[in-house]
């Protein structure tokens, strides 16, 4: 057996741990625009990696304590290697097609999908650590210390593998280059550590290396075939994002912004008006409070409501907190925001934090924060609304956009926060955006919470009949408030 040198094998736990991590890490990232990336998406990619590295922990221990051989080690970090780089091309093939025919069940897509994508890499890297405990314990070290002194390491490698993908990584080089680039790394590391290097060895490793490649271009071209309508692939340091072009009909097109699995907006690329019917709920404002002039708004995405608003109103002012500020810079460069104009404000901070610290009253607060079905929960609580009420000036307004069925399983988020905001506000109103939908299925709801008596501004009330009309009176929920500490909707 080959004698490795002393620093090799820290080096190697190192950076299996970092790749257990990253890999971690891209895994909801991959799989988010199919499946999205609510608890129980985030519960199954991290029970099913946890499931294989188990076993590669049970497998890596009986294979050391067969035979001794840095080979063996080698060949496991390999074979990751090629595991790794065959991500790009299994999205399309098993994540994309299983998303398309199951759509209605999407924990079972994450679920698969994380077994095959990254599940078996996770089994390779975890056989790693057994390994090189017994490789060191040959060294007549003790096996308690070389144990603690192996897992130390992994484990530091793992913590260094979260925040450099979580705040460099991810953000600055997107998934698809870390995919590439890890596995190039784990090729690396496997050639360096191979014992008896020949002809034959190299020959093999540079088969492999071309194989990697092939692999991204593959995954790149599959992709693309599958997806021709997406502009541009991003990621941020919050989220995976598509712009995509969208033709409605014959001759309408639409520029789209899609976070995880929902458009989080859309505009027409022939006027430049938004695109998305809800939206103009949020004009009801001015309905309910004739004398509102400024405006808060809690998740930008796009800003197209926003520029609306400015176009409309162009006497008042309003606030925008968005917590990516990659997300504005998209606005800018692909959805035309002018972060010049002076009655805009823009904060970059998460909304429920602004809520809670911020000094500034509004008459106007505007929620728009989810991510298609899912609802960061921190904004949906008796302590969140009762914040944003008293950030609220005397008869001011809170109104928010929720995705939720009114009736059947599909409608416990309007049910729970309904009752939410019954328990808030002095009077509450419900709209349903689209008379057609089915009532069991999910669809836009606006919720209006207002504080104190409402100022109508019946001289302009024509302009607001139509949706008016969408009202639903008298609607009647039996569940609780949902509290921080209670909250059973989001992610």
């Amino acid at each position: 057996m080959k004698k490795i040198k002393s620093y090799q094998l820290e080096i190697i736990v190192f950076i299996c741990g970092a790749m257990t991590m990253i890999l971690e890490l891209v895994a909801a990232r991959v799989l988010s625009p199919y499946v999205g990336s609510s608890n129980l998406i985030w519960t199954s990619i991290i029970g099913i990696m946890l499931t294989c590295m188990s076993l590669g922990y049970w497998l890596g221990g009986k294979i050391a304590d067969k035979k001794q051989d840095i080979k063996d080690l080698s060949q496991f970090i390999w074979i990751t290697a090629i595991a790794i780089s065959l991500i790009p091309i299994l999205e399309t093939i098993i994540v994309n097609g299983l998303a398309t025919i199951w759509s209605e069940q999407l924990i079972a897509v994450a679920i698969i999908s994380s077994t095959f994508l990254f599940g078996i890499p996770s089994f390779m890297l975890a056989t790693v650590s057994p390994i090189c405990v017994k490789l060191r314990n040959n060294e007549q070290m003790q096996v308690g210390t070389v144990s603690g002194k192996i897992s130390s390491i992994s484990t530091i490698g793992s913590i260094f593998g979260t925040f450099f993908a979580g705040f460099v990584l991810i953000p600055q080089i997107g998934v698809n280059n870390i995919i590439l680039g890890s596995s190039i790394l784990l090729l690396i590391l496997a050639i360096s550590i191979y014992p008896n290097k020949t002809v034959k060895s190299i020959l093999c490793a540079i088969a492999t290396l071309i194989a990697i490649i092939v692999f991204s271009i593959i995954g790149k071209y599959l992709f693309k075939n599958e997806h021709s309508d997406i502009i541009k692939d991003l990621d941020t340091e919050y989220s995976r994002i598509w712009i995509k072009n969208v033709t409605v009909g014959k001759d309408t097109n639409y520029k789209t912004l899609q976070v995880d699995t929902g458009v989080e907006s859309y505009i027409n690329e022939q006027t430049g008006e938004m695109g998305a019917k809800y939206l103009t709920y949020y004009d009801l404002f001015s309905y309910y409070n004739k004398n509102a002039k400024n405006t808060l708004m809690i998740g930008g995405a796009a800003y197209t409501y926003p520029k609306h608003y400015l176009k409309k109103y162009q006497n008042n002012n309003i606030d925008v907190v968005e917590i990516d500020p990659k997300m504005t810079k998209i606005a800018q460069e692909e959805f035309d925001l002018d972060i010049k104009n002076t009655k805009l404000k823009i904060y970059h901070q998460d909304g429920r934090s602004y809520l809670n610290y911020s000094k500034k009253n509004y008459d106007t607060i505007l929620i728009d924060a989810f991510k298609g079905l899912n609802a960061p929960f921190e904004l949906t609580t008796f302590e969140a609304l009762s914040k944003a009420k008293e950030r609220l000036n005397e008869n001011g307004t809170v109104i928010t956009n929720i995705i939720s069925a009114l009736e059947g399983e599909k409608a416990k988020f309007i049910e729970y926060e309904y009752a939410t905001y019954k328990a808030v506000f002095d009077d509450v109103k419900l709209y349903k955006v689209r008379q057609s939908e089915d009532e069991t299925e999910f669809q836009n709801l606006i919720l209006i919470g207002i504080k104190g008596n409402p100022e109508i501004n019946y001289e302009a009330q024509a302009e607001y009949n139509e949706i008016l009309d969408t009202e639903i009176s008298n609607y009647m929920t039996d569940k609780t408030i949902v509290t921080d500490d209670f909250a059973p909707i989001g992610n």
